[in-house]
């Protein structure tokens, strides 16, 4: 299993969702059909909530043959991107739930996130703020996680924020004007002054996990 998203050798990444939890994704390429007989593929993977003692959610993505039929391979290279923001979206929507030990989850990768009239992916658009406070918390936790300096232009949050990578560069930019990062090309570097901002994005992502918990506690009974 691959600790990478394309699984290639390159430096772990950290993947933010909007409500500010810091993931990290291992996934077994490629899909393979399902062995129950159902029409779908499969593809086992494991959901890292960084920043924890260890909670993580093992899940089992289930392609569906309609999007099957959009997608270009099964291969990491071509899957990868839509398949984590697929469930990237799930833990935004609280219906994946993060522990130390437990059963695969069953994700279903539906048409849902695919609009066929325009042929695109879609996980929601989002504006400039929202942008901003996005890569401000992809910067923050990807250097006090890893340590790396941050691909700002990564088409995979491109095509989760439904923006495009130039795009993602230009709002970069007014970070880097106003001093909380350093850009080299479409990497960046954490200035102090972001990583002076630790208390805001470790709040928000306490809120946010404590939100998830609590309605799974609820659906628990």
């Amino acid at each position: 299993m691959s600790d990478q998203s394309n699984g290639n050798s390159s430096p772990r990444n950290i993947y933010v969702t909007l409500r500010g939890l810091p993931l990290s994704f291992r996934l077994e390429w490629p899909f393979h059909k399902s062995t129950s007989g159902a029409d779908f593929w499969v593809l086992h993977g494991d959901i890292r909530l960084e920043n924890t003692d260890g909670l993580h959610a093992p899940v089992s993505v289930n392609l569906s043959a309609t999007v099957r039929e959009v997608m270009p391979s099964l291969e990491a290279k071509d899957a990868a991107a839509p398949v984590i923001n697929a469930l990237r979206k799930e833990v935004d929507r609280r219906q994946i739930e993060f522990v130390k030990s437990g059963k695969l989850l069953p994700v279903n990768f539906s048409s849902r996130h695919y609009d066929f009239k325009r042929n695109k992916w879609v996980f929601g658009k989002a504006g400039d703020d929202v942008i901003a406070l996005f890569l401000e918390r992809k910067v923050y936790w990807q250097t006090r996680l890893v340590g790396e300096r941050t691909w700002v232009t990564d088409p995979t949050e491109a095509l989760f924020l439904e923006t495009t990578t130039a795009h993602l560069l230009e709002v970069a930019g007014s970070l880097a004007a106003q001093e909380l990062i350093t850009l080299e090309g479409e990497h960046a570097t954490a200035r102090a002054s972001l990583m002076e901002k630790a208390e805001e994005f470790e709040s928000a992502m306490q809120a946010a996990l404590k939100e998830l918990e609590k309605k799974h506690e609820f659906e628990r009974g």
